[in-house]
This record gives C-alpha cells, structure tokens and sequence, in this order.
C-alpha cells in the first residue's frame, strides 16, 4: 500500500516535535492530525533520506518532498502539474465569498491535468505557512470548537405557494484542524439562539472538543 503523504508542513511539525520536544508518536500524532502509523513512517523516510533536524535553508518543499517520497507511486513519463500563482490566489481569497473551491475549479477548467482539490489547498496552506506573521498559534487537532455567525444572511422560502422570502442568520461551528463542521440557520443572532447553537453544535459534535474559546459578542436579549 502507498504511504499517505502528508503535505510538507506537517512533515515539518513532525520533526519538530520529535527531534526539538522529544514527543512520542501518539502524541506527534494528536498535535499534527495525523495517525501514529503516519508519524512513523513519515520519520522512518526521513531517517532513510538522511535528513537531519533543523532543516537546511535550501530545504526546499519540493526538495523534502523528493527526498522523503522518490519513487512512491511514481509512473514513467510523469508530468508535473501546471503550478498556480500561489501569490494570486492569496490575494484573491481576500475578497468577500472568494473560496479555495471556487479558485480551484477554475484552475482544473484551465488545466485539467493539474492538481485534484486536496492537493491544491494542501500546496497553498504550505505556501501561506511561508509568509510573514504576527503571532503563531499551535492548535491541536480536535482540541477547540470554534464558534461564529457567518457574516452575511442566508435567504430562505417560507411559503413555496407565494415565493415568500425571509432572512435568517447562519451559525457556524468547526472542530480545529478536521473536517467536522456543523451549521444551522436562526431567525435572530439573540442571546437564546446563541446558547441554543451552542448546545445543538456540542450534541452534533459529539463534544469531542476538549476547549472552545470563550466569545461573548454584544446581542439582544
């Protein structure tokens, strides 16, 4: 069976943790979202490869990548994918209702050997991990349950028959670092919708979140 590889920012994490904290497998595994059989193997490659903890600055992606993965699931002849303009993308997905999804349809319209979706958002969150920031904050997977209202309205039909329209608010809920998320449309953002979002996301995610950072925004009772 293929190794599953991870994208090279939590190759990175992982020897990080292993070789600057000392951390175990399971606990490298919690901390990146991955499972211990993965942060084995990932260390194992990386011990065959010769790599060495920190990383040289011509390290590249690419060249860990190579380095950890050459050969794997390789055909002859295989070409790489067209590689889009991580810089655009950044700064298309600053503009309100822009998403990685929309940019990648229309990247696989123009190039329809490139990069499948997962692929593309896991190179450009490698990408974005490059750039200049403020404060860094580690979340671990599954750790935090991260609240909000979306911040446009939603409209919905209330009465098909006369095409009556009305518009209600989109709660959000998303448990860090997974792909479990939970939405519910409310007439109101009041206080009771708030709490009762809450006790309805916690069911839903089976409070599997050990914190959910504390919000209290200003809202009508």
């Amino acid at each position: 069976m293929p190794a599953e590889r991870l994208e090279m920012r939590r190759v990175r994490e992982i020897l990080r943790y292993r070789f600057e904290q000392g951390l175990g497998h399971k606990s490298i595994a919690v901390r990146v979202g991955a499972a211990p059989s993965t942060v084995r193997e990932t260390l194992r490659r990386a011990a065959v490869a010769g790599l060495s903890w920190p990383l040289g600055d011509d390290v590249s992606d690419a060249v860990l990548e190579a380095a950890l993965y050459k050969g794997a699931g390789t055909k002859t002849g295989h070409r790489r994918s067209p590689e889009p303009d991580w810089a655009q993308v950044h700064r298309e997905l600053k503009r309100k209702h822009m998403t990685l999804q929309i940019l990648w349809d229309e990247y696989i319209s123009r190039y329809p050997d490139g990069y499948r979706y997962s692929r593309y958002c896991d190179l450009y969150r490698g990408w974005a991990m490059k750039l200049p920031v403020t404060m860094r904050q580690d979340h671990a997977a599954g750790d935090k349950l991260f609240v909000d209202y979306a911040g446009d309205t939603v409209t919905v039909v209330v009465d098909r028959l006369s095409g009556k329209t009305r518009q209600a608010h989109l709660f959000v809920a998303v448990l860090g670092a997974s792909s479990l998320s939970y939405a519910q449309a409310r007439w109101s953002e009041t206080l009771p919708d708030w709490i009762e979002c809450h006790i309805l996301a916690l069911e839903f995610s089976s409070s599997l979140a050990v914190r959910q950072p504390c919000w209290f925004p200003t809202m009508p009772r």
